[in-house]
């Protein structure tokens, strides 16, 4: 498949146009025109072009990438190792951000669902990435606990008490902390995202609605990987998704 066919293939899956983002949502740096072997993950680090390298991919495709609002234009540092690292390896990157977050099947936020066990009613926050709905079986927040830390290998930070009952839940991926006072306003039971700050403790036991931090990573693993599967699955290509572990 040709770079610029998959480039149009996944802004049209993805909607991509109707997304005000913090970074470019496509291509984002240009390697060989054809495409046979897409690796996918989270960040598009240099652990990440490495092994893509070593296993031969053509094209990298990830939820963060580079080109952040803001961020320092000079190329120089990290911004020169890694570009000129895909440049040498004549090998693309195209990097998904708010779209992949918010797809209403692939994405980072309806993939944790289904894994969890959420059931979304409806959409909230920044461009309605974020979700609420309820737990198919309502449990503690002990047992919910529990059941996060053995589907995202990974045990979360919770702010609320272990017997609390979960019923209604909200939820969006990675750093969306910022949203908690709006799932407060929504009625839920819980929040859960990647990240946590200090103020979301605060008001974490000013309201009794629980907080549950569940890493930025490991709430984002999933998006990327059923793109690269759903591709690989219409286009005959091959995909492999590295998990490069991060604590955060």
């Amino acid at each position: 498949m040709l770079l610029n066919e998959l480039r149009d293939y996944i802004g049209s899956l993805l909607e991509v146009s109707r997304f005000r983002d913090y970074c470019p949502n496509g291509v984002q740096v240009e390697g060989r025109a054809e495409v046979r072997r897409i690796a996918t993950g989270v960040s598009a680090s240099q652990r990440l072009l490495e092994a893509a390298t070593a296993w031969g991919a053509d094209a990298i495709l990830v939820h963060h990438g580079y080109f952040w609002r803001n961020e320092e234009a000079a190329v120089t540092g990290i911004k020169k190792r890694r570009l000129g690292y895909l440049l040498q390896h004549d090998m693309s990157l195209l990097a998904y951000h708010l779209p992949l977050d918010a797809h209403a099947e692939l994405g980072n936020n309806a993939q944790l669902a289904k894994r969890l066990g959420l059931v979304e009613q409806g959409r909230f926050g920044e461009q309605d990435i974020a979700c609420y709905g309820v737990l198919g079986q309502p449990q503690t927040l002990e047992e919910f606990s529990a059941h996060i830390t053995s589907t995202l290998q990974r045990a979360p930070q919770v702010i609320g008490e272990r017997g609390h009952a979960i019923r209604h839940i909200a939820w969006c991926s990675g750093a969306a902390q910022g949203y908690f006072e709006q799932a407060v306003a929504l009625g839920v039971d819980a929040f859960l995202t990647g990240e946590i700050s200090e103020q979301n403790v605060h008001v974490a036991h000013e309201t009794g609605v629980v907080f549950i931090s569940a890493g930025h990573h490991a709430t984002e693993r999933y998006g990327i990987q059923a793109l690269g599967e759903h591709l690989a699955s219409q286009f005959g290509m091959e995909h492999f998704f590295f998990d490069q572990d991060n604590p955060v």
